[in-house]
């Protein structure tokens, strides 16, 4: 696949169209329950997404990173993923999250202050999110280095926005990858903004795939709001990394159709043109048109999926919130395996409630 596609050039790989037509004989084979599978990830993450932006504005849930848009990136990079890979994600993922089957429900509690929410299922190899910018590429490139040396065939998945490479972090993991071939499949999320700085603003390039040849290795540009176009190449990435012929690095063309996070205002600084020209290529209603051509999607479909999604939001709201504050001792128990002195004589203090009160 990825001999097809010159990275250099700003042709898209695509499986369905914007109306949901296959135009690429790269269709991956899937079965029924695995699209409908697929898409219903897709919609839970959308309205899990919304949930979330409503229970922020609410008070309910501190400042956060909408997904709106992002739903084909986000479950195809996830769907593909195998039980014994691992997964690096940046802080807008939620449907990498629900596609590898974390709780909704500890995904909110994190976004509502609470870090136990990022206490990851044992059965589930993925690294806490990423906040600072890029931070994350170092660390799946030492997973990767790792599982040469233990010979193991995985691969290894991380995340980031296009802001990300512009990071010395992005550079420094993608050349180490290059050098030792490490099992990694690399996947930006070009969605056009990094905050407020636009995509032209972060690199001169005409892709950010290319940037993959200058360290030795393969990247291609993806149509980030076709989500089977996004699952071919991640999980070709996949079978590359497992068969040990290294890295790839995959540009997911995308928009960010919501604001950065809860605390900005994309207003202030793109046009409601844009975003209009980026509803029309709405990755739902892209599959949609799909599964409804297989005989896969109807109406009363639609109905039971969003009546079952809802519940599910629902329910993990509900589970988030009735988890009780994190006691003191968590801001220590996760730092050390054996406290300093020093910070055990601020747990001693945090414990006797030393301080309450003060100005």
């Amino acid at each position: 696949m990825f001999e097809r596609f010159n990275p250099f050039q700003t042709r898209v790989f695509q499986v369905l169209d914007e109306n949901g037509r296959v135009v690429s004989d790269l269709e991956p084979k899937m079965s029924d329950r695995d699209l409908l599978q697929m898409y219903s990830l897709m919609a839970l993450t959308r309205l899990a997404d919304q949930k979330a932006v409503t229970l922020q504005r609410q008070g309910r849930l501190g400042t956060y990173a909408p997904s709106l848009g992002h739903e084909a990136c986000q479950v195809g990079t996830g769907f593909p993923v195998q039980p014994e890979d691992v997964v690096f994600p940046y802080f807008r993922d939620l449907g990498l999250y629900l596609s590898l089957g974390y709780p909704l429900s500890q995904y909110y509690l994190y976004w509502m202050g609470n870090e136990s929410g990022l206490r990851t299922p044992d059965n589930i190899n993925l690294f806490s999110m990423a906040i600072p910018v890029a931070s994350q590429l170092p660390h799946a490139v030492g997973a990767g280095l790792a599982a040469n040396i233990q010979k193991k065939r995985i691969g290894v998945v991380c995340t980031f926005g296009d802001g990300a490479t512009s990071e010395g972090d992005f550079h420094e993991a993608l050349n180490f990858a290059g050098v030792f071939q490490t099992p990694n499949v690399f996947v930006c999320y070009n969605n056009q903004w990094a905050i407020s700085t636009p995509r032209r603003r972060q690199t001169a390039s005409k892709t950010i795939a290319q940037k993959a040849v200058a360290y030795g290795f393969s990247g291609m540009v993806v149509d980030g709001n076709d989500v089977l176009a996004v699952y071919a190449a991640v999980n070709e990435g996949l079978t590359r990394a497992r068969e040990g012929r290294g890295p790839v690095l995959l540009e997911a063309y995308t928009y960010r159709m919501s604001h950065h996070t809860t605390a900005d205002d994309a207003t202030k600084y793109r046009n409601e043109a844009e975003l209009k020209e980026w509803e029309a290529k709405d990755p739902l209603r892209r599959f949609q048109a799909y599964l409804k051509e297989k005989g896969l999607w109807n109406e009363n479909i639609e109905k039971a999926v969003q009546e079952e999604t809802a519940a599910d939001v629902e329910k993990a709201v509900a589970e988030a919130e009735s988890v009780p504050p994190p006691p003191p001792e968590d801001a220590f128990n996760f730092t050390y395996k054996q406290l300093t002195p020093q910070l055990q004589e601020q747990l001693d203090d945090a414990k006797a409630g030393v301080g309450e009160g003060r100005s």
